[in-house]
């Protein structure tokens, strides 16, 4: 990922597949001209790296010239074309390729038609290395196309963010959702994962999603999801782990503005985690890391036998119970550790000691990510 100005972009298109759209233009190109010497006019800025490699790979004389229009202003394409430097050559009866680096609203072309419609060209072939038919509003034919893109913003290639970006071999796409941080919080029974939860997501601006409060909010509600999960729990099954990622997305849907997540309880396994990147992914973020607090088992017994015996709760109550959830906690984990760590994103952070020395310990963690 790259930052221009103050924007965030990801790869998309290797300089390996621009090389094959550019080489597959300049064959048909060559093939449908054959002995003819057509000219070749880029349209500055944005062209001047595709129109020096296609006129390298072309096979047959040419003649090669520019000109320049303004189209762009920051991220949108305006209405308003402007023709900046003309041509200084006799086209009649010539035929003229356009290579333009990207055609996305066609209204370049529509000032292209215009100045060489009174040029007398023999023929006026259109030429792209990236198209967005999405975005394309006019009727003018376009005759080779090296690529087809969705209607989202590229830098790259000659292609620009404010000035930015047009020295890069390679093209990037802007990323929808900005720079967020995303934390998978783990740590067994006891180790005061919610605690620290609550003092990260302030510290952080994060949006903390705890996978507990997710299914009782929903039973309670009686949402769908919540009716479905019911259904499995009041059959003594476990939830299907769809139905937790659907919860899981529904979560992150809601919090569509936010800065990052912290996931709490969730992914479990490496299905649920092989989700949670694809649910990121699909606001071109991604987690970055996986933080688990560490405690030692007898500590951990000892907090929660304590906990219980102002929770309430039956399970911070029985020793053997309590037991057998650290060690569900921990072959659940170990699954999702190799999973984080092949991709060096576990954390272990020790959880013992004060609550202020704790949040220190992880807050140091996240910094350095």
């Amino acid at each position: 990922m790259i930052k221009l100005h103050d924007k965030y972009f990801k790869p998309y298109i290797s300089a390996e597949e621009i090389d094959d759209a550019v080489t597959k233009m300049v064959q048909d190109i060559a093939d449908d001209l054959g002995d003819e010497v057509p000219v070749f006019i880029g349209i500055l800025n944005g062209s001047f790296m595709l129109v020096s490699d296609f006129v390298k790979k072309y096979p047959k004389p040419c003649e090669v010239t520019f000109i320049k229009l303004a189209s762009y202003e920051g991220v949108k394409s305006t209405e308003d074309i402007q023709r900046l430097i003309g041509l200084t050559q006799d086209l009649t009866g010539r035929t003229v390729v356009i290579l333009e680096d990207i055609i996305d609203t066609g209204n370049t072309l529509h000032e292209v038609h215009r100045i060489f419609n009174n040029e007398g060209v023999k023929q006026l072939l259109i030429a792209t290395l990236f198209y967005k038919p999405e975005a394309y509003k006019k009727d003018f034919k376009i005759h080779y196309i090296g690529k087809d893109i969705p209607n989202k913003f590229i830098v790259g290639y000659g292609l620009d963010y404010d000035g930015l970006g047009r020295d890069l071999p390679q093209v990037y796409q802007l990323k929808t959702t900005q720079h967020m941080t995303n934390l998978v919080l783990f740590g067994p029974p006891g180790a005061g994962k919610g605690t620290q939860a609550n003092f990260l997501k302030e510290k952080y601006n994060l949006v903390h999603i705890s996978t507990g409060d997710v299914f009782r909010y929903n039973i309670k509600n009686e949402t769908a999801l919540g009716n479905l999960a019911k259904s499995y729990i009041d059959k003594g099954a476990l939830v299907p782990d769809q139905v937790t990622i659907d919860m899981l997305e529904a979560e992150v849907e809601k919090n569509a503005d936010a800065k990052g997540f912290i996931f709490d309880g969730f992914p479990r396994n490496e299905t649920q985690a092989e989700a949670l990147d694809k649910i990121l992914e699909s606001k071109d973020s991604k987690v970055n890391a996986m933080v688990a607090l560490e405690v030692e088992d007898e500590v951990l017994v000892k907090r929660l036998l304590e906990r219980g015996k102002t929770s309430g709760r039956k399970d911070d109550s029985d020793e053997s119970i309590i037991r057998n959830r650290i060690k569900v906690y921990y072959n659940e984990t170990a699954i999702l550790k190799d999973y984080y760590s092949a991709q060096d994103k576990y954390f272990g952070v020790d959880g013992v000691g004060n609550i202020e020395d704790i949040t220190e310990r992880l807050c140091n963690t996240i910094d350095k990510l």
